[in-house]
């Protein structure tokens, strides 16, 4: 056994690419890693890391033993979840981390119904609009919004939505017409920190080509709800998802300025760090999600 976790120790530090990370990884100190790595290379009487104080490197041994190591773990891995498979109900701790205005939205109206079908699993949510590290934070998986699904984590898209850009109608009463794109580069705007394209607003024209504009914003926040919240206040324009602003817009609290030009379409995705030997905890969530986003709430609206 203790040669078993010397040798996971060994592998999560290459993987991770250093003592720290391995240890955030495998929820222990760094002190024990090392220690572990040591008396793995004390057993083998062999050098398997290169060590220096800015970086770590394999030997040639190290090389050889982390393949063959690695493909042991693998085996042992995807014998354990064979076995697990069988089990009627998925059990333990599940880790999500969601965007914080869907997930208050969205996500945690489900979370009860989730409890219910799986009584044996707890779930532990962290909502922040921050884009975590799976691996190195311990999350087993997370829900994403974004145009484009990520190159390094297994992904399955949930849901679409569409970017609208919308005010209140008593700001527009007052404020000079919107006749064209130009035109809102004049006005008040509520700008939401982590829009990829900063104070670039991009659409689809009317003719199908894209168009795009620069926005100088009043507020700036991190938070979707703030800039709702500025809105019907108001305050000027806002660039938001259907899903934070339809029912407004349904209500006639906001109103979707040009609404000839398309936002950019978005996709609610559900990510985790591997297809191989997936937990089925992550499993079931994932295909509860999907489920419950056939029709989302915001398709509903009519946005």
């Amino acid at each position: 056994m203790d040669q078993f976790r010397q040798i996971q120790a060994f592998n999560a530090v290459v993987q991770a690419g250093s003592f720290v990370k391995a240890a955030r990884r495998l929820d222990t100190s760094k002190a024990v890693v090392s220690r572990l790595v040591l008396e793995l290379e004390a057993l083998l009487g062999t050098r398997l890391l290169n060590r220096t104080t800015r970086s770590l490197s394999l030997t040639d041994a190290g090389s050889n033993y982390f393949e063959r190591s690695r493909q042991i773990l693998d085996d042992l891995a995807e014998a354990n979840a064979a076995a697990s498979a069988g089990a009627s109900q998925p059990a333990g701790r599940l880790k999500i981390n969601a965007p914080l205005t869907f997930g208050n939205l969205h996500l945690a109206p489900l979370w009860g119904e989730f409890l219910k079908l799986y009584p044996q699993l707890e779930l532990d949510i962290t909502l922040t609009d921050r884009v975590v590290d799976l691996v190195e934070e311990g999350f087993d998986m997370a829900v994403r919004i974004t145009a484009q699904a990520s190159s390094t984590l297994v992904s399955r898209q949930l849901a679409s939505d569409r970017v609208v850009m919308c005010a209140s109608p008593a700001y527009l009463r007052q404020a000079p017409p919107i006749l064209q794109l130009a035109d809102v580069a004049q006005h008040r705007v509520m700008a939401y920190s982590w829009w990829s394209g900063g104070d670039v607003w991009a659409f689809d024209a009317p003719d199908g080509k894209p168009a795009s504009v620069t926005t100088h914003p009043r507020l700036r926040a991190n938070s979707g709800d703030t800039c709702r919240a500025a809105a019907l206040a108001d305050q000027g324009l806002i660039y938001q998802p259907a899903f934070l602003v339809g029912e407004d817009l349904r209500t006639g609290r906001l109103v979707q300025v040009l609404p000839a030009y398309c936002g950019p379409r978005i996709g609610i995705h559900a990510v985790y760090p591997s297809r191989q030997h997936l937990p089925g905890k992550v499993r079931a969530m994932v295909d509860f999600l999907a489920a419950a986003f056939q029709t989302p709430a915001w398709a509903q609206a009519g946005t």
